[in-house]
């Protein structure tokens, strides 16, 4: 099979591979499009140590081609969106079955954008900070693929106003067809905001950018972290600050989700996906790429160059 390889050299390059068989539990799909995730990013750049080389890859959509042991056969010849560890940059992979969703009647296409940001973007709204109707909420890289989502399950959750941070003016003029009531730059923020706080802030930046976020929340609001796209060094927060004002600070990880409770992530995908199924969100596809451009794609990712969601065609 033809696969992505990410080589010891942070190189992605084509190769052929023997296509894996499903363990026990699991399923093999025939890929036919894949998405690109920040996933991808932090494994190239080593914070997800990895042993080289390997098939990188984290979201499949395709067609189940055969099942590991306790797996039910009929889901043979399933279209599927699955949730994998890795290797779906290749025509096909393996995936666990529990984390492996039924699409039918939904474009592949529009399937492989479902990925991981849209389970995360309902958890956050809705079962991390829980947001209630007539809420405000502030919703950090506003542009991306998890902000894209996130605009739409706050509204379906009946919030009130949605404020948005993005980087630059093309990204807010991007942003702007989701429903936001306001939009801001990065370097506008907060001072653009005035003296408005939120009931929620959903911040993957990480650095300055939480300390700042942590000012606006409104008291018994939340603030939400779940990336360090910025930076990785550590922001402290005193606990005694945040009991006086009433505000909780969450946290949210899909990938250890994934292993410490997969019937939670499952069950969110599967009420994500039937909001998708019905028209409530939609997640937005604005590039598509072969495989052998795999590597350009995540440098742009990187480099702030893309908003909404990248998909990468297999076959």
């Amino acid at each position: 099979m033809k696969a992505v390889v990410l080589d010891a050299d942070d190189q992605f390059r084509l190769a052929d591979l023997e296509a894996p068989t499903p363990g026990a539990g699991e399923v093999a799909i025939g890929v036919q499009y894949a998405g690109i995730q920040w996933g991808d990013v932090l494994v190239r750049d080593g914070h997800f140590p990895t042993p080289r080389p390997f098939v990188p890859g984290f979201e499949a959509a395709g067609r189940v081609v055969a099942v590991g042991e306790g797996v039910d056969e009929s889901r043979i010849g399933r279209q599927v969106i699955a949730l994998t560890g890795a290797g779906a940059y290749a025509e096909v992979v393996t995936a666990p079955a529990a984390l492996t969703f039924d699409t039918d009647g939904v474009d592949p296409r529009l399937a492989a954008g479902f990925g991981w940001v849209t389970p995360t973007a309902y958890d956050l709204v809705n079962t991390v900070t829980r947001v209630r109707p007539g809420e405000s909420v502030l919703i950090h890289a506003a542009a991306g693929g998890v902000g894209s989502l996130a605009v739409q399950f706050a509204r379906a959750a009946g919030a009130g106003r949605i404020a948005g941070v993005v980087g630059d003016a093309d990204q807010a003029d991007y942003a702007a067809k989701f429903g936001y009531d306001l939009l801001v730059s990065r370097a506008e923020f907060p001072d653009a905001l005035a003296a408005e706080s939120f009931d929620v802030i959903l911040d993957p930046i990480g650095g300055p950018t939480r300390l700042a976020s942590l000012q606006r929340v409104a008291p018994h609001g939340r603030l939400a972290i779940y990336g360090n796209i910025a930076t990785f060094e550590p922001v402290e927060l005193n606990a005694n600050d945040l009991l006086m004002s009433g505000i909780s600070v969450l946290t949210y990880n899909s990938n250890l989700l994934s292993q410490t409770h997969p019937d939670r992530l499952a069950d969110s995908a599967r009420q994500a996906l039937r909001m998708m199924a019905s028209g409530q969100v939609a997640p937005d596809i604005t590039a598509e790429y072969e495989m052998a451009d795999l590597g350009k794609a995540i440098d742009r990712l990187a480099n702030g160059g893309t908003h909404g969601k990248s998909i990468v065609r297999i076959s």
